[in-house]
């Protein structure tokens, strides 16, 4: 067991599950996202929409979509600064059979573009990423990860992998997600190091079916 688990993160308010681990949602959000985010609807579901309020899971959500850290004394201006940035919100609670105890979803949106973007807290400040606009898929931010977003298609997998092992770069797990064969499919990674910038770029060109690619930083560190 990590030294984490047991004394909890570093962090600003009562939970880790409802603060520190509501940050870093937040954060997967904003990183699945690619930009800042400036109008959301979060969907709180089981404890988090019952308890919310007095465990400042909302000012923790808030924080996390606008990039700031657990351990950040901003947190609790959260709103204030949410306004002084021009961010639209807006929280709703929502039951859904089957879903984790401390889960949410965020619903992003700017002009016609729009995602939805699941995660839940597991405690100690550790979370996982669900959904990504319906892909299932399962990415912890334990270790460094890449998430490929592509049409499935044969080559991606083959194409990906052997530049990362051209570069020296070893995938400690992998897990292919997909919506039906030839539909979209998701791939994430879970590497031991994450891959510098001309080597994402090369992955992005590897394979015309590739629509979109995400790292996620090993937990605690800064979002990429």
């Amino acid at each position: 067991m990590a030294l984490e688990e047991i004394v909890g993160p570093v962090m600003v308010g009562p939970s880790s599950s409802h603060t520190a681990g509501a940050v870093r949602l937040g954060n997967l959000a904003r990183l699945c996202w690619g930009g800042e985010v400036t109008d959301v609807d979060i969907y709180l579901r089981c404890s988090f929409a019952a308890t919310f309020w007095g465990h400042g899971t909302d000012r923790a959500l808030l924080a996390g979509l606008m990039g700031f850290s657990p351990s950040d004394e901003a947190l609790k201006d959260s709103f204030r600064i949410a306004a002084e940035r021009g961010v639209r919100y807006r929280f709703h609670g929502e039951k859904v059979d089957g879903a984790h105890p401390n889960s949410v979803r965020f619903v992003i949106r700017e002009g016609e573009r729009t995602m939805e973007v699941v995660g839940a807290s597991l405690g100690g400040g550790a979370v996982e990423l669900q959904e990504v606009d319906g892909f299932v898929l399962r990415a912890t931010g334990e270790l460094p990860t890449m998430v490929t977003f592509h049409r499935d298609e044969p080559g991606v997998i083959a194409a990906v992998t052997a530049i990362l092992a051209e570069a020296g770069i070893n995938v400690g797990s992998m897990n292919v997600h997909r919506q039906g064969r030839g539909k979209g499919a998701a791939m994430v990674l879970e590497l031991d190091g994450l891959p510098p910038e001309q080597v994402v770029e090369r992955i992005k060109g590897c394979h015309s079916a590739i629509r979109r690619l995400m790292l996620i930083p090993a937990g605690g560190e800064e979002v990429r």
